[in-house]
């Protein structure tokens, strides 16, 4: 009977101390922190459900969890369906393809404080870019960061902004692995661009594109940088949504039993979630 090697396992062995030193321990921690009551410095008192007790019966955890489903809602089905658009453009016989590809994806390469202090300035009420090019053709200023409708809809559009180049790259992968013998096939029957599309090319990404909208649900539902760079959860609190809360539970009111129990229950929303889509879906199957 061959034995097994070593030496792959070996290899792993650094990789898997560094994760359960940084991630594995920190998680079993969170976890036990979730059912006490801790600030931080004094030692932690067990006290059992009450922090999912009080979470749960907190109106302004309900008000932040509606806004957070609100904003993953609308953001992600913008951001898929613009990453598939633009993949399917940038992978037909176009000039200059690789060179729009490479503006598109540029903003993923970007952090997303940077991503949010830029558009911060550019949205400005008095000194914003848009503002001053909305001036030259006589519209008034927009509140952008000022309005709470707005704001919802500046972060939403910068979040697009920011992260639709990601998913296009992922998308052009699954485009470039359909065999061209479909769509020649399709040609010789005359379909057009448009039966092409939704009899073949959509059909067979129907597992990349489950992918993507998990990929981006789990990311945008825990959106934070971003966020806190561009409008910094205002105004009144219009755009603090679940991480930034969670933080804000955590660090600055110091209840860090309450934030580890907010962590625990993101955890939990996001797997039910990811498992729902992955069983509507069949696996991507279907």
């Amino acid at each position: 009977m061959k034995t097994r090697s070593w030496v792959p396992y070996a290899f792993l062995l650094p990789n898997m101390l560094i994760f359960g030193i940084f991630v594995g321990l920190p998680a079993i921690y969170g976890v036990y922190y979730s059912f006490t009551e801790w600030d931080g410095i004094s030692s932690p008192v067990f006290i059992g459900l009450e922090n999912f007790r009080h979470i749960l019966t907190d109106p302004n955890f309900l008000d932040m969890l509606k806004r957070t489903f609100i904003y993953v809602v609308l953001v992600v089905p913008f951001t898929v369906i613009s990453a598939l658009g633009l993949a399917w453009l940038l992978t037909r016989k176009i000039k200059f393809a690789n060179f729009f590809r490479t503006i598109f994806y540029l903003p993923v390469m970007i952090s997303f404080i940077v991503i949010g202090l830029m558009w911060n300035w550019i949205l400005q009420v008095d000194t914003g870019l848009i503002n001053y090019l909305l001036s030259l053709i006589s519209i008034d200023p927009i509140n952008w960061l000022l309005d709470p409708v707005m704001a919802n809809i500046s972060v939403i559009i910068v979040t697009i902004w920011a992260r639709v180049g990601f998913f296009m790259v992922i998308f052009i992968a699954g485009l470039q692995n359909i065999s061209p013998t479909l769509y020649e096939a399709a040609d010789i029957d005359g379909a057009s661009d448009r039966v092409k599309f939704f009899k073949i090319t959509f059909p067979m990404l129907k597992p990349i594109t489950l992918l993507v909208i998990i990929l981006s649900f789990i990311e945008f539902f825990k959106t934070f940088a971003l966020v806190v760079s561009l409008t910094g959860g205002g105004p009144i609190n219009s755009t603090k949504y679940y991480v930034q809360y969670t933080y804000d539970v955590g660090f600055n009111q110091g209840e860090f039993g309450v934030g580890s129990a907010l962590s625990l229950i993101l955890f939990i929303i996001m797997a039910v979630i990811t498992l729902i889509q992955w069983k509507i879906s069949d696996g991507g199957r279907v």
